[in-house]
C-alpha cells in the first residue's frame, strides 16, 4: 500500500509546532488545508487520553464558534499517536496565519471554568472520560511553544 502523507514526515526531526500537513483539492474545486497542531515532542511525550478528549471537546466547540475560523472548520480531532490534533479548514492556509488563533484557543482551554461542552451521557459516547486540569496544563505548555515559535516549528523538516 502507498503510505499516507503524514507517515512520510520524519518524526525524529520534528518537535512541537504548528504545521501544514497537506492541502487537498476537493471534487468541487475547493481546497482543504490540514493543520498539524503538534503539542508534544513525537516519540518523547504524549497527551494523556482523558486530557486529549477534553481538549477535543473544548477545541471543537471554541473553533466552530470563533469569528475568524468558525465557518471554515471542517474537522478538529486528536492524532492517534496522542501528540496533538488535526484541524481541517476550508481554503488555503499557512501555519503562520494560525498562530494567534491557536494562542487564543489554548488560552481559552487553559482558563476554562465550567462544564465541558458535550460531556453528558446523551451527547458523548464516553462522557466520563475527561480530565480538565490536565487539559489546562497541556494547553498552557503549548502556549509557551506558540509564543516562541520559529520558522523551524512552522514547516515540516525537509529531507
Amino acid at each position: 500500500m502507498k503510505k499516507i502523507e503524514s507517515f512520510l514526515v520524519d518524526h525524529t526531526r520534528m518537535s512541537e509546532g504548528l504545521y501544514v500537513s497537506r492541502r487537498d483539492n476537493t471534487p468541487s474545486g475547493d481546497i482543504l488545508t490540514t493543520i498539524d497542531i503538534r503539542m508534544q515532542w513525537p516519540n518523547h511525550s504524549y497527551i494523556q487520553p482523558k486530557a486529549m478528549h477534553t481538549i477535543e471537546h473544548l477545541g471543537a466547540t471554541w473553533l466552530r464558534n470563533d469569528v475568524v475560523l468558525g465557518d471554515k472548520v471542517v474537522y478538529f480531532g486528536p492524532m492517534g499517536c496522542a501528540t496533538g490534533f488535526y484541524l481541517i479548514l476550508q481554503g488555503e492556509w499557512d501555519s503562520h496565519q494560525l498562530v494567534d488563533t491557536m494562542i487564543r484557543l489554548m488560552a481559552f482551554i487553559r482558563d476554562y471554568k465550567g462544564e465541558i461542552p458535550g460531556a453528558t451521557m446523551k451527547e458523548c459516547g464516553n462522557y466520563l472520560y475527561h480530565d480538565l486540569q490536565e487539559a489546562k496544563k497541556v494547553a498552557a505548555e503549548y502556549i509557551e511553544c506558540l509564543y516562541n515559535i520559529t520558522a523551524e516549528n512552522l514547516s515540516y523538516p525537509k529531507d
